[in-house]
């Protein structure tokens, strides 16, 4: 009887330990549910302040982009033209070149172009080579074929009539047996610092008003100025249309009349 009593206890010893260890886990788990339960609501919580943040902060401010352009004439034209000559020895052509250069430069000073404006390059020489066939048509070797000698004129003035007429008219210089190549006129404005400065003033007004006018429709107070962004200043050919205009600003060169414009970015806090 002892032994069988001895046994039940045992057993009844262990069942209450099984039975407090589940106890244990159980109290633990729950403890655990209860933390990640907190965590996702205080996460939630988080979010939707943020939100209601950023609602608060996008609703209380205002933008508009302004923008202004001007036409205007260029007040400097750079002309260039070149000519070369060909011969068997550099003696030869360098003399021949030498005499086209003064020539040239008789014949613009005899139009109306100052010396002081006129500038002459220096001279560039390379060998010229000629491809030698069989009577079968076949390659068979390059030979010397003499030298080519080519310069560069450059005229730099702010009387752009003058210049313009020149530049299309070289007849003379070809019927002298010249071989003279003339470029497109290019036109500058000495004055552009000035004009892009005016234009931001307008643009920024005009981005002023355009808020002024938003604001008012809504019964909003401006506040203090939170942003601001200056927009790519375009130069294009006057009447050329916004096609003209690039991502990094477009500077045209090649039209007398130009136009200029830019934008100017604004945006206020509301009270």
């Amino acid at each position: 009887m002892d032994m069988e009593e001895n046994t039940k206890d045992v057993m009844n010893n262990e069942q209450g330990t099984e039975e407090k260890k589940h106890g244990r886990h159980k109290s633990t788990s729950w403890v655990s549910s209860l933390i990640i339960g907190i965590a996702v609501v205080a996460a939630a919580a988080m979010i939707a302040f943020g939100l209601s943040r950023f609602r608060s902060v996008e609703s209380h401010t205002v933008g508009a982009t302004g923008s202004a352009s001007v036409d205007f004439e260029s007040d400097l034209v750079i002309w260039r033209g070149s000519f070369n000559t060909h011969n068997y020895t550099t003696e030869a052509a360098f003399r021949q070149i030498k005499k086209d250069a003064a020539s040239v430069k008789k014949y613009l000073m005899d139009n109306g172009i100052d010396e002081s404006e006129i500038v002459l390059s220096s001279i560039s020489v390379s060998q010229r080579e000629r491809d030698v066939y069989s009577n079968d048509g076949e390659y068979r070797y390059s030979e010397f074929d003499g030298y080519d000698l080519t310069q560069q004129i450059t005229v730099t003035s702010d009387d752009l009539d003058k210049v313009e007429k020149v530049s299309r008219d070289i007849t003379d210089l070809l019927e002298s047996g010249i071989e003279f190549y003339s470029d497109s006129p290019e036109y500058y404005c000495t004055t552009l610092d000035d004009v892009k400065l005016d234009l931001i003033g307008k643009a920024t007004e005009n981005a002023r008003d355009r808020i002024n006018i938003i604001a008012n429709g809504s019964g909003a107070r401006l506040g203090k100025l939170v942003n601001s962004n200056l927009g790519v200043f375009q130069i294009t050919a006057i009447n050329s249309g916004t096609q003209d205009y690039s991502y990094d600003g477009a500077f045209d060169t090649s039209s007398r009349w130009k136009t200029a414009s830019i934008t100017v970015k604004l945006e206020y806090d509301l009270k």
